[in-house]
C-alpha cells in the first residue's frame, strides 16, 4: 500500500507572486468590462492602488496641448485634489498608459500603506496593468465617441426637424443652446446673435450655471466673440475668467474657467457665437466634445439657412399671389367703377329734378371713395414686408406708374435727398397716401394734361403735387384730404392745398424727419 506524500509547500514569495498575479487578472477583467469612460478611468486607479498596496493614486490625462486635461483621484480628499496645479512630484510610480503609439495618460502611484518602497515587482505588476488599460480605455473611447456621434446625429436631425415644420426659431436655438450644454459636458453654454450691426452681439439664448445672468449681455465689436463672428474660426480660452481679451462685463457675468467659442454656421455663413465653458478650476473641455460640438454648430447654422430659404421662398409665393390679386383689382374692378362714376358724371346735365342729381352726385362721390379704399387696399397688397422691403423711392414709383392709367399720362417726378432707409415706415405710408390721392383727385376733377410730382428728403419730407387743371372750385366732398391733413398735424406736419402759379392746383405735404443717427 502507497503512502501518500505530503505535497511540497511553495516559497512564500511564489505564493505571493501567485496572488498578485491572480489580482492583477481580476483587475484587467474589471477595467474591460466597463464601457463607460469615467468608469474606466476610475477603475485603471483604483485597481492599481490595490495592487499595489499605495495610499493615494491617480490617472492624469494628457490633453492635446500637452498639459493636464484630466485628473481622476483615489484616496484625495478635495482640499488635496485642489492643491494640486502640476504633475506629481516626490517618491512613488509614474507609469504611462498608452494607446497603440499615443501615451493617453499617467498613473501616478504615491506612498505604501506598509512604509516601505516600491519595488521592482510594483513597477512591473502596474505596468502590466497599463498596458491592458490601454485596450479598455481604446474601447471606452470608441463607446464614446460613438454615443456622441449618436447624440450629435439625433440632436441635428431634431433641429432640422423643427426649423423646416415652420417652429418659431427662438424656441429652436434655446434647443440648441441646451444640446451643446449638454452633448460638451459643459457648465454654461451661450448664443450670441447679431443686432444692430454685422459685428454687434447680445447673448439672448443661455444654458446651465448662470444662465440668467449670461442672458441679454451685449457684446461690443472688439469683443472675441465678434472676431468668432468675422472670421469663423473657433478660440479656445484655458481661463475665460482671466483673460484679458474677454470684455469686463462678460468676465463678470460669466464665472466661467475652460471655455471655448465656437462660430455658429460654417465659413462665410456665421449666424452667431456660442459659448462653452465649465466653472473655474475645471478641466478643458475634451477634444472629442469640442469636435462634436464644432459639428453641430455648423449644421445648426446650414439648418437655419435653410429655413431662412423656404420661408423666404413661401413669402415669394404669396406675395406673386398678392400681386396678382392686386393687379385684378385694379385692372378690373377700380377701372369699371371708375368708368362708371365717369358715366354717371356725364350724366348729370340730362337730369331735371335737383333732388335726383343730388342723389347721382352722392353715388358718384361714393364711387370715389371707394375707389380710394380699394386703391388702399391694392397698394397693402403689394407691399413687400420682411423680404427686401422696398424703399420710399420705389414705392414713390409703384404709385406712380399705378396712376399713369387713370390719368391718361404719366406725370412727371423730380426725387432729392435720403429716400432710402432713412424713411420711417409710418411716415413713408402717409406720404404714399397723400401722393395717391392728390393724384386721384386729379384724374377725377382736374382735367389736366400735365402734373409734376417731387419729392425731398432734408430735415423735412416734402411732397409737392402740382397740376395745370381747371382748379379746385366748389368741391364740397374732402373727406380724403381732411384725413391727410389730419395724419400728417399727428406727426408734426401740416398739409396744404391751394391754387398753383399759372393756374391748377398745388398740394404741399410736409413733415419733419427723424435725426439720423
Amino acid at each position: 500500500m502507497e503512502s501518500s506524500q505530503p505535497q511540497p509547500l511553495l516559497p512564500q514569495s511564489m505564493v505571493s507572486t501567485r496572488d498578485r498575479v491572480q489580482a492583477l487578472l481580476r483587475a484587467v477583467v474589471a477595467v474591460g468590462s466597463q464601457l463607460d469612460l469615467e468608469t474606466v478611468l476610475r477603475r485603471i486607479v483604483e485597481a492599481a492602488v490595490g495592487l499595489v498596496d499605495a495610499r493615494h493614486g491617480a490617472l492624469g490625462v494628457i490633453g492635446a496641448s500637452g498639459k493636464l486635461a484630466e485628473f481622476v483621484p483615489v484616496g484625495l480628499d478635495e482640499t488635496e485634489i485642489a492643491a494640486i496645479h502640476h504633475w506629481p512630484q516626490g517618491r512613488g510610480l509614474r507609469v504611462p498608459v498608452r494607446i497603440r503609439d499615443e501615451v493617453y495618460g499617467n498613473l501616478y502611484l504615491t506612498e505604501k500603506r506598509d512604509g516601505g518602497e516600491f519595488d521592482e515587482q510594483d513597477e512591473a505588476i502596474v505596468a502590466a496593468l497599463a498596458a491592458a488599460a490601454g485596450v479598455a480605455v481604446q474601447n471606452a473611447r470608441l463607446y464614446e465617441e460613438s454615443r456622441g456621434r449618436q447624440r450629435w446625429l439625433q440632436a441635428s436631425a431634431e433641429v432640422t426637424r423643427r426649423l423646416l415644420s415652420g417652429a418659431d426659431p427662438d424656441d429652436v436655438l434655446d434647443l440648441v443652446t441646451q444640446q451643446v450644454l449638454e452633448m460638451s459636458g459643459a457648465d454654461l453654454a451661450t448664443l450670441a446673435l447679431p443686432e444692430g450691426g454685422q459685428r454687434r452681439l447680445v447673448i439672448r439664448h443661455a444654458a446651465g450655471a448662470e444662465a440668467q445672468g449670461a442672458s441679454g449681455l451685449a457684446l461690443p465689436d472688439t469683443s472675441l466673440s465678434a472676431r468668432v463672428l468675422a472670421s469663423g474660426v473657433p478660440v479656445t480660452l484655458e481661463e475665460f475668467s482671466h483673460d484679458q481679451r474677454v470684455t469686463p462685463a462678460a468676465r463678470e457675468r460669466m464665472a466661467l474657467g475652460p471655455a471655448v467659442i465656437f462660430p455658429l454656421g460654417g465659413p462665410g455663413n456665421v449666424r452667431g457665437v456660442l459659448t462653452v465653458g465649465r466653472r473655474p478650476g475645471s478641466m478643458p473641455l475634451t477634444r472629442a466634445a469640442m469636435e462634436m460640438v464644432a459639428s453641430f454648430a455648423a449644421q445648426a447654422g446650414v439648418a437655419l439657412e435653410l429655413a431662412d430659404t423656404r420661408r423666404d421662398a413661401e413669402q415669394v409665393t404669396v406675395l406673386h399671389d398678392r400681386e396678382r390679386i392686386a393687379r385684378d383689382l385694379h385692372d378690373l374692378v377700380v377701372q369699371r367703377l371708375y368708368a362708371t362714376g365717369m358715366s354717371l358724371q356725364g350724366a348729370m346735365p340730362l337730369i331735371g329734378r335737383p333732388e335726383a342729381a343730388d342723389r347721382v352726385s352722392a353715388a358718384v362721390d361714393a364711387l370715389d371713395d371707394t375707389i380710394g379704399d380699394i386703391r388702399s387696399a391694392i397698394f397693402a397688397l403689394r407691399e413687400r414686408p420682411n423680404i427686401g422691403q422696398a424703399t420710399a423711392a420705389e414705392q414713390i414709383l409703384q404709385v406712380m406708374d399705378e396712376m399713369t392709367g387713370p390719368l391718361g399720362f404719366a406725370p412727371s417726378l423730380s426725387l432729392a435727398g435720403d429716400l432710402g432707409v432713412r424713411i420711417p415706415e409710418d411716415i413713408a405710408a402717409q406720404m404714399l397716401g397723400a401722393l395717391r390721392e392728390s393724384l386721384s383727385n386729379a384724374a377725377r376733377h382736374a382735367r389736366a394734361r400735365r402734373i409734376d410730382v417731387s419729392v425731398e428728403a432734408g430735415g423735412d419730407l416734402i411732397l409737392i403735387v402740382r397740376d395745370d387743371g381747371i382748379g379746385m372750385g366748389n368741391v364740397t366732398r374732402r373727406s380724403g384730404l381732411a384725413n391727410l391733413a389730419e395724419r400728417a398735424q399727428e406727426l408734426g406736419g401740416a398739409l396744404t392745398i391751394g391754387p398753383a402759379a399759372g393756374g391748377g392746383t398745388e398740394l404741399r405735404w410736409q413733415v419733419p424727419l427723424p435725426a439720423s443717427s
